[in-house]
C-alpha cells in the first residue's frame, strides 16, 4: 500500500539533495568563470606589454627572438591554464555526482531485492 508518509519524507529527502548540489554546483561554475576571467585578463596584460617590448627591438633578430619567447611563454601559460581548468570541471563533476551516489545506490539495492523476490 501507498504510504503518503514515507513518500513526502523521500520527497523531501529528494529537493534538499538538489538545492545542495545546486549550490555546490553554482559555486563550481563561479570559480571557473573566475578563474577563467583572471586568465584572460592576465594574458591581454602580457601580450600587450610584449607588443610594447616587440615595437622597442633594434633589429629583425632581436625582435624575432622576443618573438619566439613570447610564443613559447604563452603556450606554456595556456597548457597550464587548460589543465587548471580541466581539473576544475573534474571536480565539480565529481562533487555533483557524489551527492547523488548514496541514493542511487539505495535504489538500485531496492530495485534489485524487488526484482529477487
Amino acid at each position: 500500500m501507498f504510504n503518503f508518509e514515507d513518500a513526502s519524507k523521500k520527497s523531501k529527502e529528494a529537493m534538499d539533495t538538489v538545492m545542495k548540489n545546486y549550490s555546490s554546483f553554482a559555486k563550481g561554475i563561479q570559480a571557473i568563470a573566475t578563474e577563467t576571467a583572471d586568465y584572460s585578463k592576465k594574458s591581454f596584460e602580457t601580450g600587450l606589454a610584449h607588443v610594447e617590448k616587440l615595437q622597442g627591438a633594434k633589429s629583425l633578430e632581436a625582435a624575432f627572438e622576443l618573438q619566439t619567447s613570447y610564443l613559447k611563454s604563452s603556450y606554456e601559460s595556456y597548457v597550464a591554464e587548460a589543465t587548471k581548468l580541466g581539473e576544475m570541471y573534474a571536480d565539480l563533476a565529481k562533487d555533483t555526482y557524489k551527492s547523488y551516489e548514496a541514493p542511487v545506490a539505495k535504489a538500485t539495492a531496492a530495485a534489485k531485492a524487488a526484482v529477487a523476490a
